[in-house]
Parts: C-alpha cells; structure tokens; sequence
C-alpha cells in the first residue's frame, strides 16, 4: 500500500499570511570571490528568486529591450520606452517597473497587464542564463514540486537575511500559488515568469490563471493547470492493487514508528496530540500520553516558524511547504522543566486518510553541550538523522574555532610588537638621518658596509666666528653656548630650505656641503644663497656685549672623498685637497663676507637666470694651494637679485623665488628623463 504521509493537502482554497519578503540585492562578485569555478550556491539561489520577486534594473531594461524589439509591430507605442542604461544608473533606488506600468497605461491603457506578462516571459528568456537558470533546476524535478520549493526555500533565505516583511509565497496545494507583495506590478509579471519557466525547465504549457484575493494586504492567486496524459499519472502512481486509503493499512507498527521517528507528534483537526515519538515521550515522561490525550500542541510546543502563523489546523495545512521551528514549553505542573526551550526544526505534513497533521524534526542543535544541557543522549538521534553529524561536526567546529582564536590573538600580539619595532626602527632611522645622509642611514641601520665613495663637483661651506676667540675670554661658557645654540639652530633651519647636508660644527666652524646626499645641478647656487642668508641671520644676534655676530664663510666646489669612519660615534667626514683648499678660502675671507672659488664661480654663471653680485678679489688673495691658478682670482660674493622681482625687495624673497625655480626646473628635467625613458 502507499504511504498515507505521501500525500498533500487539496486544493481547498485558504488563507494565510506568507513570511517572505522581497530579497535583498547580494552582490555575487562578493560572495562568491572565494568559491571557485561555477558551483552553485545560496546566493545564486537567492538571485534566482530575486528575479522574480524584486528583479533589477539591468534585468528590467534588458527584457524591455528585447521585447520592444518582438512587438513592436504589434504595439507601435512601445518603441517609446526606449532608453539607454547608463541613463538609469544615476538613480539607484529608482522603481523602472513602476514607471514602465505608467508609460504603458498612457500607449494603451486596455493591453496593459498583456504586455506586462510578455516582459515577464522576456525576463525569464533574458536573465535565466547559466548559473541562474541552473539554481531555478534545482528547486523541483516538476512543476508543482518547483511552486512548492519556491515556498520553503525563501522562506529560508528570508531567515538568513532576518527578514520580517510580510511579501513572498505560498503553495496552498496542488496548482496553487500565492504571491504577496505590496507591488501590483510584479503579480503580472510572475505570470510571464511562471509561464516561461514552465516551457523551460518542464517543457510544459500550463494555463495559468490570475486572481486578486480580498485583504489588506495585497495577494495574488495563481492557479496553474497542466493537461497531462492519463497514461503518464497511473506510471507515477503506480499499480493500483498495491494502493490502499485506509491508515489502518500502513504495514508499520505505532511502537515501530515512534522508535524510527523519535522527534515526531501527531494533530487532529482540533490541534490535540494524539502520538508522540520516543524522544518527545521521555522528555515529557508520560505528562504527554494515554493519561492526557487530548491535551492541546500550543501547551506543550510554541510555533516559532514560520512567523504570524495562526494556530488552526487549515492554515498549518496551508504552510505543509514551509519549514517549521518549534520550542519545547514546560508541561502543566513542570515548572523547573530542564528541556524548556529546545528547539524542534522540521516539516508538517498533512495526512488526508486520517484528517491529521504529522510533524517529522530533530533538534535544533550544534555541539554536544546543547545535547546535554537539555537532557539528551546522542542515542536520541536516530543513525539516518543527519543532526548526529551536525553536532559531532558542530564539536570539531568548535574547537578548530578556539584554535583560530588563540592564532588570531597570537597574530595580534606579534602585529602589536612588529608595530612597535617599526615605530622605533623609524625613529632610530630618522635619528640616523640627522647625522648622516638618507641613503647612508638606511645601510648603516641595515648593517650594511659603507664603502668610501668619491663625489665629483661637491660644493663646501666653511664659516667661523670673526674674534672668536675674544668673545670666550670675556664670557662665561654658559654664554657662549647659549650663543652658538641660538645661531646654529637657524642654520640647521636653512640647511632642511635649500636642501644641503650639514657636515659638522666644531667650535664656531660651521660646514655645510651640497652634492653629496643628491646631485643637482643648483648645488653651488644653493650653497651661495645659504651663505647670504648665514651673513643676513648674524645680524639678528648678538654677542654677550651687545655686538652683532661676524662670520666669514668661504666657498669651494670640488672633487672630495666621503665616508663613514669609526665606530663608535661613526662621523660622515670629507677628504681631499679640495676640502683643505675651501677651508683656506674661509681663512682668506673678511668679516662678513663671503669668499668663493673660480670653480664656484664658473657653476654660479653658468645659468643666466640667476643674477649673483659678484665682485672680483686681487689675484694675491688665492690660495697657494690652489693648483693652475694663473690667471684666475677669487670672488666677494656681494648679494643675489632675481630677474622677475623688483630691486627694493627683501634678500628673503629673492633667494625664495630663486629656490621655487629650481624646483620646477628640477622636476621638469625628471618628467623629460622618465618620458624619454
């Protein structure tokens, strides 16, 4: 005989209220970036559904396209609604379908809800492509296994997004659709999708009717008939000699039956339990039984799921296509009941032999703690019941899980500390850099060797103090000092301007070079506004006796050697005759003056935007050190003017504008390099 839990409800018609709502738009490129090749998914599934309960706009315009293109001749006024898509794009939360009704009701007002089908049977022939056409195969080998898959499974992904809304689907019975939405335009188009869908995934042609049901909420019923040959239902049937109707036929025992469904109940018509499984029978421990039959199901169980559900029996009959959760409430009399609150998720089935309901679940559990916090053995789960796995693999889960944590906090213990060391690696790196050239503090804090190196064309700046030495016989030294500080500390200010590295100070010596760290060819132009600035500054301090400071600064560009010597307090220090000949050109400087090279000259004259005063010295005055120097004589270098500024302004904003020039020609000569490259 058949199973009489193999059949479902009639196509009595009920009322009910669906617990799906309108899906949200997922982004597949997000969700599936980690899953390869073309596997199916939730999230295709829930695209699926999305084009028939909220399809987008690139969906929308694509199907208006194609149908504009197909019946055109048919309704002339359609090619009206032809529109770019990128025309669209700018209105994200814009209702296309809405507007699409609107237009279509001023062309022809009479074939409105035609040709909103037609769109839905073109976004069908449009859309349902690859992966998404392979999710809408999966949810039924029929079409009334498909209608009533659309039914459960939302309602499942409704769940997965905490979705509340009172829109989705209901299969009421055989043939019968529900669909809820607060959009009347899309109960037209599901009737184009539904059509479609049946002629491509079933090959079928099914009538399908529309019909508004009554309510506040706006609800439509679609009843969909498909002719079938006599031949094809007896071969689904089967041989009727084995078909009985009668339950007392079933050729298994009620014992037999609790103990191979330990998680079921059974309900008439009333709502009174009249079987309950092993594992319901011993958690209850006979508060549930031949004692109390007739008790009622909301005493014992509260319905969970699907939400808004009315506990009648025609209205559960009416969600047999819903996944159910029910909880465990403490039995009359048990108020310390230790399994209050277990959850029970399963399905409803409707048994017309015997006008009952029946309820097939497991717990709704994940490890083995929920298992025995509430009174229950891994022996409660039959072997065919994949919640044994669940809660076994829930376990591992578990502990990989705490394994994951201690990892995650181990990782961000070693990220806090190798955030730390960075944090003082760049300040000993830049500690480094005051001392050293960029590029030699990187080696030296990488322990790299530094290897002397030759620069050709370095410029150098000697200064020192006119009657030094005077001054500390007539200060005190906490005087002196307090001088240097306050002089120095502007210097190093100029350096970090002009971009030239500070050699060393010794005593009232300040040297300075440029050419070393970066080549350029403005080396020597900055080197001599710096000296004009070193002379200008002096004038804003004063000795211990009130008088203005004196420098003399001689300049020299020439071939010097470089290199890290010592280790411990390693200096950056200059070798070579050209170094010894621009300390000779300070030593043969006046006070406050600046004393340059004819090798510093020929740079400074090279370029004739810059206007250096120059003022020439008697041949006497070169250095004897100074190799082929017949003919050649020193300079003064008496002051700076730039071509676009005015004689009257400052010494400041001349060498400032100089300085800006440099920069764009430098940064022009390294676009032309790169482009040429």
């Amino acid at each position: 005989m058949a199973c009489p839990f193999a059949k479902h409800t009639s196509s009595e018609q009920f009322q009910r209220q669906p617990s799906i709502a309108e899906a949200h738009n997922w982004n597949l490129d997000e969700d599936l970036s980690e899953i390869p090749g073309d596997a199916l998914t939730l999230t295709h599934l829930n695209a699926a559904i999305q084009l028939l309960t909220a399809p987008s706009i690139d969906n929308v315009h694509e199907a208006l396209m194609s149908l504009i293109s197909k019946y055109s001749n048919r309704w002339p006024g359609l090619s009206k609604l032809k529109s770019e898509r990128s025309e669209l794009s700018i209105y994200p939360h814009y209702d296309y379908l809405a507007d699409i009704q609107d237009n279509l009701t001023q062309i022809d007002e009479s074939a409105v809800s035609e040709i909103l089908v037609h769109l839905g049977e073109e976004l069908i022939q449009t859309a349902c492509v690859g992966v998404i056409e392979r999710a809408f195969k999966c949810l039924g080998s029929d079409l009334q296994e498909f209608l009533g898959s659309l039914d459960g499974v939302y309602d499942v992904l409704k769940l997965q997004e905490e979705d509340i809304s009172d829109t989705g689907f209901v299969c009421a019975g055989e043939g019968e659709l529900i669909f809820t939405s607060e959009r009347p335009v899309l109960a037209w188009l599901l009737l184009g999708c539904l059509r479609a869908l049946s002629r491509l995934l079933f090959n079928c042609e099914p009538e399908i009717e529309l019909e508004p049901l009554p309510g506040d909420t706006p609800r439509y019923r679609y009843l969909l008939r498909v002719d079938e040959p006599v031949q094809e239902i007896l071969d689904r049937r089967g041989p009727a000699d084995i078909v009985s109707g009668d339950a007392r036929d079933l050729k298994v025992s009620n014992h037999f039956f609790c103990d191979a469904f330990p998680w079921h109940f059974i309900m008439d018509e009333q709502l009174r339990l009249v079987q309950m499984g092993s594992a319901f029978s011993r958690l209850f421990k006979g508060h549930v039984g031949a004692g109390t039959a007739g008790l009622c199901a909301s005493t014992v169980f509260r319905f969970k799921r699907p939400r808004g559900l009315q506990l009648h029996f025609r209205e559960i009959v009416r969600r047999t296509n819903t996944p159910f959760m029910i909880s465990l409430r403490a039995p009359p009399g048990r108020p310390d009941f230790f399994a209050k609150g277990l959850e029970i998720k399963g399905q409803m089935v409707f048994c017309p032999e015997s006008n009952a309901l029946l309820f097939v679940g497991s717990p709704f559990l994940d490890g083995l703690e929920g298992l025995t916090c509430n009174g229950l053995f891994i022996s409660d789960i039959p072997l065919h019941d994949a919640t044994r796995e669940v809660i076994l693999v829930g376990e591992q889960a578990r502990a990989q899980d705490g394994l994951r944590r201690r990892m995650d906090k181990l990782k961000s213990s070693i990220e806090e500390a190798n955030a730390a060391v960075i944090k003082e690696r760049k300040k000993n790196v830049s500690l480094l850099q005051l001392i050293f050239p960029a590029e030699i503090a990187e080696r030296l804090w990488l322990g790299a060797q530094i290897d002397a190196k030759t620069y050709p064309e370095v410029t150098m700046l000697f200064s020192d103090i006119v009657g030094f030495t005077s001054i500390c016989s007539r200060a005190t030294p906490f005087m002196v000092i307090n001088m240097l500080e306050n002089l120095y500390k502007h210097f190093d200010e100029l350096c970090g301007f002009f971009d030239v590295y500070k050699v060393e100070t010794i005593g009232d010596a300040y040297c300075v070079a440029s050419g070393l760290h970066r080549a350029s060819i403005y080396d020597a132009h900055k080197v001599a506004w710096m000296a004009l600035r070193m002379i200008e500054t002096c004038t804003l301090y004063n000795t211990h006796d009130g008088q203005h400071i004196k420098m003399r600064i001689g300049i020299h560009t020439g071939t010097v050697l470089a290199g890290v010597v010592g280790r411990k307090m390693p200096r950056y220090c200059l070798f070579g005759h050209n170094v010894t000949i621009a300390n000779k050109f300070e030593s043969g400087s006046e006070a406050c003056k600046i004393n340059i090279s004819p090798t510093t000259r020929e740079w400074l004259v090279k370029h004739p935007d810059f206007d250096f005063q120059l003022n020439a010295r008697d041949a006497s005055y070169m250095p004897k050190e100074f190799t082929d120097s017949k003919g050649l004589t020193c300079y003064f270098l008496e002051g700076y003017k730039h071509p676009t500024l005015s004689n009257d302004r400052p010494l400041q904003e001349h060498i400032e504008e100089a300085m800006r020039q440099t920069l764009q020609d430098t940064a022009e000569t390294i676009t032309l390099e790169v482009a040429a490259q």
